[in-house]
């Protein structure tokens, strides 16, 4: 499966997917694809600013040669979260409700949710993802 980033010529952009790039031109010569804006059929391709991934029987030298630390990569994800998301501390469904239905402006937040909280959230269809932080290590644990 292949997705392509798609335009109209009215100007109107979505992603189409396809088998592979054949069945993606025969669909365009055959004007079977439309804009789900206007219906319009007069569509090209555009540049996508994702990169493609090669398969994973095919190494490439740069895997080969500069192995992913997994463990630092981790750092470096929860270093962006806690340097760019807001602290909102166990407010963290409450503060999602409201800027769900627009009493609060959009922002990056970051807390804790009890499981009933991460429930209605679900319910409400408010989008969230939780990332287990290691627990900190209490004083005396740290003495034994």
């Amino acid at each position: 499966m292949i997705v392509f980033d798609l335009e109209c010529s009215q100007g109107h952009n979505f992603e189409g997917w396809f088998n592979n790039t054949d069945s993606f031109e025969e669909q365009i010569h055959k004007n079977l694809v439309a804009c789900p804006v206007c219906g319009e059929n007069r569509i090209r391709r555009i540049m996508s600013p994702v990169t493609t991934c090669v398969s994973r029987s095919e190494p490439t030298e740069k895997s080969e040669s500069h192995p992913i630390d997994y463990r630092k990569l981790a750092v470096e994800v929860v270093d962006y979260i806690n340097r760019s998301f807001e602290d909102v501390g166990p407010e963290f469904a409450k503060e999602a409700l409201k800027m769900h239905y627009g009493v609060r402006e959009k922002r990056n937040i970051r807390g804790s949710a009890t499981d009933d909280e991460e429930n209605t959230l679900r319910q409400e269809k408010i989008e969230f993802f939780k990332i287990p932080f290691p627990k900190k290590e209490k004083e005396e644990d740290k003495k034994n």
